[in-house]
């Protein structure tokens, strides 16, 4: 039997393609994104958070050497400078290479098939890194108040400092990866990046000359390293801290989209 011979609204359902599946939301999608991620990342969980987690606890010990212990503005900057670098080194340094790997190897020609948005993909992938920041966060900071005479009773704000501070890195780290020309780079950008959260977080502010102070106020790690610090304080100032813990949550936000848009332009070419 020929086309032809065929009925023409028999005809017309044969030739014309089937309707494709409309696009997950993003909600839904970003879950599954981030439910996929984070079985992948399980696999190195353990020495991603024993390597985040010692490194920052090495600072502190070596800081202990050169700052006084007890209510000081300088070893406040340090523990909170050295409990924020966890989150500094996973949000921004690792998912830099996870993006830039994926980027040279073809990686995101998989995620460019799926019928989800740009943006879930970014936030999936950022929030199951940043999961793994918040125990080694905790520890360091539990560590760096003993080890400097600090109260332990505040450390509940790393609840709110972790994520927001962790969005915040971890779409300039998706940033860097995705924009990067090549992976050496991204990794390059990546480092960097975490260096700069490791010298202008952790190095007490009131010991820095002026032009790096303005420098320090450009990283967005800053805000979540000085909201967390005011909690050290005998009277805390609430506002500032709010304040501060506003910027990191609005520098996330810019972040994010920024990584957003970086993720379109890499699928696109």
């Amino acid at each position: 039997m020929t086309l032809l011979s065929v009925p023409p609204q028999a005809r017309r359902s044969a030739v014309s393609p089937a309707p494709l599946a409309p696009a997950a939301r993003l909600l839904p999608a970003l879950a599954a994104v981030y439910r996929a991620q984070l079985a992948r990342a399980k696999v190195a969980r353990i020495p991603l958070l024993f390597v985040a987690t010692f490194q920052s606890v090495g600072i502190l010990v070596m800081m202990r050497g050169v700052v006084d212990a007890g209510q000081t503005s300088a070893a406040r900057s340090v523990v909170a400078g050295s409990s924020v670098l966890v989150v500094a080194f996973v949000a921004l340094n690792l998912l830099a290479q996870y993006f830039g790997k994926l980027r040279a190897t073809g990686g995101l020609d998989h995620y460019a098939t799926l019928p989800v948005p740009a943006a879930s993909v970014v936030l999936g992938a950022a929030a199951a890194y940043a999961s793994f920041t918040l125990p080694g966060t905790l520890v360091t900071a539990g560590i760096g108040a003993v080890m400097f005479g600090l109260p332990l009773g505040q450390l509940w704000v790393l609840l709110a400092v972790v994520p927001l501070a962790g969005a915040a890195l971890s779409g300039l780290g998706a940033a860097c990866g995705l924009l990067a020309p090549r992976q050496e780079i991204a990794t390059m950008l990546g480092q960097l990046g975490m260096s700069a959260a490791l010298l202008l977080g952790v190095l007490p502010v009131d010991h820095l000359p002026q032009p790096v102070v303005w420098l320090r106020d450009l990283l967005p790690s800053t805000y979540g390293v000085e909201a967390f610090a005011r909690t050290f304080a005998p009277r805390p100032d609430w506002g500032m801290v709010l304040a501060d813990l506003g910027v990191c949550a609005a520098v996330g936000v810019a972040s994010l989209a920024l990584a957003t848009w970086a993720y379109r332009r890499a699928v696109a070419r």
